[in-house]
């Protein structure tokens, strides 16, 4: 059980003492490796155990395996496949019992803290629902229709207590879209270029489609990439690891998903948010003069490579 002390919750992780030398993040999803992230670059030796055969699934598959490469590089290790089934609490520390997902026991694993990191439910209890007839669905969140109306008249409901990805932008995003259809306007979210961004180092930043997605979907696409160290401003910076993935349509050549590893991805990633929302092909960001030496023109010449070639690859 958590109790904040030895085993912590990403808010305890907040408030810990000390550096842990050892340090267990129970969940490989974004906000277990942002926590990990920060520290083992302080100087934890981090390890992460996810029941998935990878970190951070409903990512791109291509990012995640990059990603994962270079967290190992950087001393994180890895046990997937893998459940907690129990935790010993010392004085000093915590031994985890582990076990594979045959149920086969596993060695134990001592470490000075472990982080409870396996996901988000919407804080939706004591808010007097049940009142007015509101009910939740099975994931005890509030169900809306396409105008993020309830079945209640004039009770509305954004962000996290809704369907979709837990993200104050798009919980903005969702309130600005009622308020507008409130005045009489067309308030209306694109749920398809919402962007997320996962605030480790490097970051990993990305917008509609993955590649997997687009498979399962029957959608043919094609796929540039461009890496980070073949950019000048990343080798520049010292920062040459990760790469820009584009998928566009194969047909129209739209934008359909762009996956971005990098120092700056979160801020990389809006240009990728503005060209879907607008409907342009990759072609038309190719042609769009980037500014030299910036990490942007990574994505400009992933683009390219998604249409035609790019140049400096």
């Amino acid at each position: 059980a958590i109790d904040e002390k030895r085993i912590v919750s990403s808010t305890g992780a907040l408030s810990l003492k000390e550096v842990p030398k050892k340090m267990a993040i129970i969940g490989g999803g974004v906000i277990g490796l942002e926590m990990g992230s920060v520290y083992s670059r302080l100087g934890s030796e981090v390890t992460v155990i996810e029941f998935m055969d990878r970190i951070m699934p409903g990512f791109d598959k291509e990012i995640t395996r990059t990603f994962t490469v270079l967290l190992k590089k950087r001393g994180f290790k890895f046990n997937f496949s893998t459940k907690v089934v129990g935790g010993d609490i010392r004085a000093d520390g915590v031994t985890l019992k582990l076990q594979d997902t045959q149920g086969k026991a596993l060695p134990d694993l001592d470490v000075d803290y472990a982080l409870v990191a396996t996901g988000r439910r919407p804080f939706t209890q004591g808010l007097g629902l049940e009142k007015v007839g509101i009910e939740l669905d099975k994931q005890g969140r509030i169900p809306v229709d396409d105008h993020l109306a309830t079945k209640i008249p004039n009770i509305y409901a954004i962000g996290d207590v809704i369907r979709g990805p837990m993200l104050a932008h798009k919980a903005e995003e969702e309130g600005i879209a009622i308020v507008e259809s409130l005045k009489g306007f067309g308030g209306h979210v694109n749920y398809d270029a919402i962007p997320g961004v996962v605030y480790t180092h490097p970051e990993i930043a990305t917008v509609g489609k993955t590649e997997e997605q687009l498979q399962e979907e029957g959608i043919k696409y094609n796929v540039g990439k461009f890496p980070f160290s073949a950019n000048s401003r990343a080798r520049t910076n010292n920062e040459p690891e990760g790469l820009v993935k584009v998928l566009a349509d194969k047909e129209t050549d739209r934008i359909l998903g762009v996956h971005i590893i990098g120092s700056s991805a979160g801020e990389m990633i809006a240009e990728a948010v503005i060209g879907m929302e607008y409907g342009a092909a990759s072609e038309d960001l190719a042609r769009t003069c980037h500014a030299h030496p910036t990490l942007s023109e990574a994505f400009k010449e992933a683009c390219m490579g998604t249409y035609d070639k790019p140049i400096h690859f």
